[in-house]
């Protein structure tokens, strides 16, 4: 928050230097381009190294305006040769969230010991990302979206959590009516989906394997 405040604060500050006409800048109140994309770059990399996946969310939903902007910043992502070779569903209606938890429940098992497993942890949102079958690199295109998504919602302070099994659900014979319901093109196989929605926890990030990069020289 200190940031952004700062950021703000920066960008006005320039914004007004630029209407004070031709008198002598006050150059203890000057701020600079350089300054106000060093802040910007801050916050950047600190909603990048801040992002974790949750999976405990707040019943709270999220405003459709919010919602749409993410979404934005996930097509605004790199594709290849300017395709947008995705295809993206969103699902907010909490009466089809029902169905699809009571759903996977039974195709997870959750009948069977007694427990009951929610499909997206509870999470008020969904959003499904579909793959071009016919582009042999729509799944990168699809990638790149995804972080957008993520990273863009915790800028936001909305958690979000990639899921990969709630895809074999919809691809398995017994997902395949709420599948149906996305309205995905006939070109598209479903790749992935994303929990989206306020936090009710705030996990500590997972350790990371920096041994795993090499600079080639």
């Amino acid at each position: 928050m200190k940031t952004k405040l700062f950021l703000s604060l920066a960008l006005g500050a320039t914004m007004m230097a630029g209407c004070c006409g031709t008198g002598a800048a006050d150059t203890s109140m000057t701020v600079t381009a350089e300054d106000s994309a060093a802040v910007a770059e801050k916050a950047v990399v600190e909603t990048i190294l801040q992002r974790r996946s949750i999976r405990k969310y707040k019943q709270q939903p999220v405003e459709r305006e919010r919602l749409e902007k993410i979404i934005e910043c996930g097509v605004y992502a790199p594709n290849g040769m300017g395709r947008q070779s995705w295809e993206v569903r969103v699902v907010d209606d909490p009466r089809l969230l029902a169905e699809i938890d009571s759903t996977y429940n039974a195709f997870a098992g959750g009948d069977t010991d007694g427990s009951f497993r929610k499909a997206a942890f509870g999470a008020p949102v969904l959003i499904f990302v579909a793959y071009d079958t016919r582009y042999d690199l729509s799944q990168v295109d699809c990638g790149l979206l995804g972080g957008n998504i993520m990273v863009s919602a915790r800028s936001m302070g909305i958690g979000t959590c990639c899921l990969g099994g709630i895809c074999r659900f919809f691809n398995a014979p017994e997902g395949s009516a709420l599948l149906k319901r996305l309205d995905f093109p006939e070109t598209h196989k479903l790749l992935y989906a994303i929990a989206l929605g306020y936090p009710d926890e705030s996990p500590a990030p997972k350790p990371r394997m920096m041994e795993k990069v090499k600079f080639i020289e």
